[in-house]
């Protein structure tokens, strides 16, 4: 399943602007949740989506070691206008969710386990 379908069957809000096209289109089949970015770096596996309440540009940072071709942040957090450029500097679709990192997870996993 692609980026651009996930986000719309989990109703995640973009941030980034514009979208990405060639990002969207991505397949995924993995996903990684954790909010220790040291964690993220050191187990996350690439090309995953990132999931986590970490709403700042060194989250951007992780995903860009990780290859991680989105990132969403849980709990409806605002995010900062220097996580925003961040994630657009490195070609990372962004976006937020008003559930917690727990549900949005498990509809992942029932996304993507199929």
């Amino acid at each position: 399943m692609n980026i651009k379908e996930i986000a719309k069957k989990l109703n995640l809000k973009t941030i980034s602007t514009p979208p990405i096209e060639s990002i969207l289109n991505t397949d995924i089949t993995t996903v990684y949740t954790g909010d220790l970015l040291s964690d993220v770096m050191g187990n996350a596996p690439e090309e995953c989506i990132f999931v986590t309440i970490q709403a700042h540009k060194n989250t951007i940072a992780v995903a860009t070691l990780k290859d991680c071709p989105a990132v969403i942040i849980c709990n409806n957090r605002s995010i900062p206008d220097d996580m925003k450029e961040a994630a657009a500097n490195e070609n990372i679709m962004l976006y937020v969710t008003e559930k917690n990192q727990y549900t949005i997870s498990g509809q992942l996993y029932e996304l993507l386990d199929k």
